[in-house]
């Protein structure tokens, strides 16, 4: 073979080797492979069609038209996502919220034992107008996150840039969710961690995979969280306040509030001797915290006591 057949087999190799690909995710586009350097700091657009040239180790060699270089090296996560998601991408790319996560976890916080561990938080220091007044958070559980499963469920449709801040604990850099007036105001009360931007980490982490947009999902979490504190199992931890309980009989309150059985669907988590968190595994499809709860799977808890801290250090 002579070397012009090798130079048109190549050139010809070349040509079907490129694929016109939509993006999954707002990935940054750099100039080497390193991501070192992001000239114009371009990201991809998920409505937009790019010509893939090769993916190598890891990442993906793409054009970029109208840019100096136009070659750039993104992550090849950026266009291979998992198979549903790429599916999902090549159906419709205008659209990021077309399926509900099907499984969540609710993390509620016990917002006194939080602050036992992180006393200098914005959300644990007491205002001077709460004096007289019992805030909400310390007697009530506060939403950590709605997380959907199985847990490698993160950062969907995510740019590589957000993700990083987000990784790096930047969350005041994070953009504006977009929330209403109405949802902020009752995601301050429920929510105290407000103060310190989590629920932008939140949103970016976990939100981005709910299926919904942010004030939705959000409205959702407002109200889960207030029918778990305006139930049975509300009561029980606001009348045992400074009390060891067990977790038979946290879950046994659960089975009065919310039907039989589903206090299985209940984790109790501990630290120091204290109950930090409850994780409550639902399913979905509904707004009614009974209904989800009964969609849940059954799980262990490796927490069976603890103390329910009252506020103060």
């Amino acid at each position: 073979m002579n070397k012009y057949s090798m130079v048109i087999m190549f050139l010809t190799v070349m040509i079907f080797a490129r694929s016109e690909l939509f993006p999954i995710k707002e990935c940054a586009a750099f100039n080497n492979m390193k991501h070192s350097k992001n000239t114009h700091n371009i990201t991809l657009d998920i409505k937009q069609k790019y010509t893939v040239l090769k993916f190598y180790k890891g990442q993906a060699l793409i054009l970029v038209k109208g840019e100096n270089p136009s070659q750039r090296w993104v992550d090849e996560e950026c266009f291979k996502g998992k198979k549903e998601r790429r599916k999902k991408s090549n159906l419709d790319n205008t659209n990021k919220y077309e399926e509900l996560s099907k499984n969540n976890l609710l993390a509620l916080s016990w917002h006194n034992a939080f602050c036992e561990t992180h006393k200098y938080k914005k959300e644990c220091k007491r205002s001077i107008f709460s004096l007289g007044k019992v805030p909400y958070k310390e007697k009530h559980f506060v939403l950590h996150g709605l997380w959907p499963q199985p847990r490698d469920n993160l950062y969907c449709n995510v740019s590589q840039n957000y993700k990083s801040m987000d990784k790096h604990k930047q969350w005041h850099k994070l953009p504006s969710l977009g929330l209403s007036s109405e949802v902020i105001e009752k995601l301050k009360k429920v929510m105290p961690g407000y103060k310190s931007n989590l629920h932008k980490h939140e949103w970016i982490k976990h939100g981005t995979c709910y299926g919904t947009d942010a004030n939705t999902y959000y409205a959702q979490a407002v109200s889960l969280v207030e029918q778990l504190n305006s139930s049975k199992v509300g009561l029980f931890f606001t009348k045992n306040i400074g009390k060891h309980v067990t977790l038979e009989q946290v879950r046994a309150a659960f089975n009065r509030s919310f039907g039989i059985g589903n206090g299985k669907h209940v984790e109790l988590r501990c630290k120091r001797g204290m109950i930090t968190e409850l994780w409550l595994h639902l399913g979905n499809g509904d707004d009614d915290l009974k209904k989800l709860l009964k969609k849940g799977k059954n799980v262990r808890s490796r927490c069976q006591k603890g103390f329910i801290d009252k506020a103060g250090f």
